[in-house]
């Protein structure tokens, strides 16, 4: 009977694309660490440790914290969430002044929050951030 072994392939390969989506989504599970959170900007108060560890005209990856910190000059410092805003995937890196998506190549001006490369359009959010006894300080009341 020729009409069942297609019929067979594909029920195989419909169970092999739910289980290929499946493992997507665990990936990008809002519980992951590396998948994208609900609120990908803090809702409390986020002490990054020395303001000292990001250097002057540079930005430092704060991925556990979800966050990048950029000091345009001495004293002086900007942070933004680090969850892409096309996906919500977590950057995983700084490249020169760009921090990057590994989800889908987007790139984002560590110093604005500007997308520079889609599929992103829409800037990183920034984030409130104070330096209290030698420490940033970032989140809501920071």
């Amino acid at each position: 009977m020729p009409g069942q072994p297609a019929a067979r392939r594909t029920v195989l390969k419909g169970a092999a694309l739910a289980g290929a989506a499946g493992l997507g989504a665990a990936a990008c599970s809002t519980e992951s660490k590396l998948g994208h959170a609900q609120t990908p900007t803090p809702t409390a108060p986020v002490d990054l440790g020395a303001a000292d560890a990001v250097p002057v005209g540079g930005a430092r990856l704060y991925r556990e914290q979800r966050l990048i910190v950029h000091c345009p000059a001495k004293g002086q410092y900007k942070a933004f969430s680090a969850q892409c805003t096309h996906a919500g995937c977590l950057l995983d890196k700084i490249e020169g002044a760009e921090g990057n998506c590994p989800c889908h190549g987007s790139r984002f001006d560590v110093a604005t929050g500007k997308a520079l490369k889609g599929p992103a359009t829409v800037p990183l959010p920034e984030v409130p951030v104070t330096v209290k006894n030698g420490k940033l300080i970032a989140g809501p009341e920071a």
